[in-house]
């Protein structure tokens, strides 16, 4: 698989050969020196943003936004620095660190959290990114309150871990947004206690109608501008609108900014959903195992990796939620 890589600078350089993943889970087959709290056997989930835990964001107890590690992975390197894949001599780019869309993968021990090894590994690859993501970016970022009006707008993997993220959160009501009917169904299935069609003309008046104002806050999963500025239009006034969702490099978005301080409106970015993985990963797990927090719904099928370009077919096509490539 061939990936551009964008410096923050939004310098595009040439394409480099990369091996794709950034979300999953395995199970310890060798530690290097120096390693002495994860050792062969134990089950693990990968890290897709690690810490340093000495850069400015770290000890601001903000570790979600390592600056440190990720310089490295912006390059296609491990966190720690370097390379360990090449093919003919000709070196291979890690995804985010990770490269997990293989049988075996060699990561820093910052790029790992250790797990319950009762964990289905098919379930657990899920916290690594959709799960921490998504319900991070309710209970931490948007610290949702119990009995508040939240909208989740596009219901993918992190979408819908919202929605349970909200759930757990104690929202009252929870809208749920998206163009898929089928996706709809399932997030009235997971607790949405209302759910619109992006596509219907009328979808934002109609959703401001039916919360008097506007929601407390409104999520943007799904990664587009369309759907970003729905998010801020369904809002009421002094709330809130949390994006998680990735849009392209160069999308813009726009504001009116009288509009946005009249109406005391806040709008925040939340990458990773806020989440201090040693701590939320456990938490998370917790409620998983306890049914509070079912992620194995989200789960639309297994499939091997030589079925991985049908898996992203259908990916594109919004047919599923998350197909989990599974290695005998």
């Amino acid at each position: 698989c061939h990936s551009d890589l964008s410096t923050i600078e939004g310098v595009r350089p040439r394409p480099l050969p990369m091996v794709v993943g950034h979300e999953g889970a395995g199970v310890v087959e060798e530690v290097g020196a120096g390693v002495t709290d994860i050792k062969v056997g134990d089950s693990v989930v990968f890290i897709f943003a690690p810490s340093c835990g000495h850069c400015r964001q770290c000890i601001s107890q903000r570790p979600n936004l390592c600056t440190t590690f990720n310089a490295a992975r912006q390059k296609g390197d491990l966190a720690t620095g370097g390379r360990r894949l090449s093919r003919n001599g000709q070196s291979i780019a890690h995804n985010s660190g990770l490269s997990c869309f293989a049988e075996y993968a060699v990561v820093p021990r910052n790029s790992v959290q250790k797990i319950p090894s009762d964990v289905p590994m098919h379930d657990a690859a899920l916290f690594g990114c959709a799960v921490v993501t998504g319900v991070g970016a309710a209970v931490n970022t948007a610290d949702v309150k119990a009995g508040e009006t939240v909208a989740v707008v596009g219901l993918g993997g992190v979408g819908l871990s919202c929605l349970l993220g909200a759930i757990v959160a104690g929202a009252g009501r929870i809208i749920a947004v998206d163009v898929s009917d089928e996706k709809l169904a399932l997030a009235r299935q997971l607790g949405a206690t209302e759910t619109y069609n992006a596509r219907d003309a009328d979808c934002i008046e109609r959703i401001i109608a039916a919360t008097d104002g506007g929601v407390d806050t409104a999520f943007e999963m799904a990664g587009t501008i369309k759907a970003m500025e729905l998010s801020y239009k369904i809002t009421v006034r002094g709330g809130q609108t949390v994006s998680a969702g990735l849009s392209p490099a160069a999308a813009q978005l726009s504001i009116n900014h009288y509009q946005m301080v009249q109406d005391g409106r806040t709008v925040k970015g939340s990458y990773m959903g806020g989440c201090v993985i040693a701590r939320d990963v456990p938490r998370y797990i917790a409620l998983y195992k306890d049914r509070k927090l079912p992620v194995d719904r989200l789960r639309s099928a297994l499939i091997s990796l030589d079925e991985v370009n049908e898996g992203f077919d259908r990916l594109a096509d919004a047919a599923v939620v998350r197909q989990m490539i599974v290695f005998d």
